[in-house]
């Protein structure tokens, strides 16, 4: 029986279009489905990196204007890979143009553009994704599997932070191409939208919501080179940014994020402490969960670590991959979130994070800024 065809238009080609496009050639080998992804279209506003990139990956085709490619009657899908300050823009224009629609992290520039973006997506009935990529690691899934199961029992704490290192140097420029997230123009926040957004999605989606939080933020470096003015300019992005918060649960929250913690390139770590168990996960290990189980009463009761790698279904998707004990990467965790999407697409039951779950996140954002901003507990607001 022939496939439907599913028609990828890609706008953008850095990072996160490579990390895309990989799993949109990965996923049809190792999950089938009633889709064949075809890498129709990619666009960039420079014909000539474009064309490479769609020489090296496979598209058929280029476009320099994204309006042009979201207008082409040969794309299914569009998959938003650019700034910020850009999703909306993209994403209304897609939905009305009966695209569907995957979009980077974070939704938008805050919680207001966020609910157009949703307004757009519903009223056009199109299916639509945000890209928060770690819920799909197999030890990261297995956790939510421990977590909705009951095994924990009541949820006292939740704690998460993400570390970097790549923007100490004080003569690193703002702006621009692979330096926008340093522009708040059009990042719109510094590691809260970028590093911590991550973190937020994971824990509402382990946890529940978050009622309140209180939250501290601190831009190191004031001034930096603007790429694009050749200008010294002021700085407005955060560079760290700490905060608690409680849980709708009555849980704790204590989150951390920042881009100074040197010899940290990507430390993302969590813990969920419950009643009758706790868990534990890092992004430098990713393929393993760490488990504390306080009902095991044997002699050897302690700390265990699972090598989430069985391919069987006790394992989220490792059926689909090697042999056990075989680890999968960073990578897969795309692969696997365009499995889920078409999984949705055929069954007609949206996989998530859509649109509007991910305006979640983005409330929690805003509250968070707005809290370090007036030095006191802000309430996170309601969808």
């Amino acid at each position: 029986m022939a496939k439907k065809q599913l028609r990828v238009g890609m706008v953008g080609y850095g990072f996160m279009g490579r990390a895309h496009t990989n799993a949109y050639k990965q996923v049809g080998q190792f999950f089938p489905s009633d889709y064949e992804v075809v890498l129709q279209a990619c666009c960039a506003r420079d014909a000539g990196k474009i064309r490479a990139f769609a020489d090296q990956w496979g598209y058929a085709h280029t476009e320099t204007d994204w309006k042009k490619l979201v207008a082409r009657p040969d794309i299914d899908v569009v998959d938003i890979c650019v700034p910020n300050n850009l999703h909306a823009e993209i994403a209304i224009a897609a939905a009305a143009a009966g695209k569907a629609i995957l979009c980077e992290k974070p939704l938008a520039m805050d919680a207001a553009e966020g609910r157009t973006m949703i307004a757009a997506v519903e009223a056009a009935g199109v299916p639509n994704m945000v890209w928060y990529n770690y819920r799909r690691i197999p030890a990261v899934s297995l956790a939510k599997r421990l977590i909705d199961s009951g095994r924990l029992g009541r949820i006292f704490h939740y704690r998460a932070k993400f570390l970097q290192d790549w923007t100490i140097k004080s003569d690193l420029p703002q702006g621009g191409q692979g330096l926008w997230r340093l522009d708040a123009a059009a990042a719109g926040a510094g590691v809260s939208g970028d590093l911590l957004a991550h973190c937020i999605d994971t824990a509402l989606w382990f946890n529940g919501g978050l009622d309140s939080v209180c939250a501290m933020t601190e831009t190191f470096v004031k001034e930096r080179m603007h790429t694009l003015t050749g200008k010294m300019e002021q700085v407005s992005i955060d560079d760290a940014c700490i905060f608690f918060g409680k849980f709708a649960n009555g849980s704790l929250a204590n989150f951390e994020s920042t881009r100074y913690a040197r010899g940290h390139k990507a430390q993302y770590t969590l813990e969920i402490n419950g009643e009758n168990m706790s868990i534990f996960w890092d992004l430098h290990d990713l393929h393993r969960l760490s488990i504390f189980d306080y009902k095991d009463e044997s002699a050897t009761r302690g700390w265990k670590s699972v090598h989430v790698t069985d391919n069987s279904p006790d394992h989220p998707y490792m059926a689909n991959w090697w042999v056990p004990g075989l680890a999968v990467g960073y990578d897969t965790s795309f692969t696997h979130q365009v499995a889920d999407f078409l999984e949705g697409l055929s069954t007609g039951k949206p996989a998530g994070p859509t649109f509007r779950d991910a305006l979640e996140t983005q409330l929690v954002l805003d509250a968070i800024l707005a809290s370090a901003k007036k030095q006191q507990w802000v309430s996170v607001g309601k969808a």
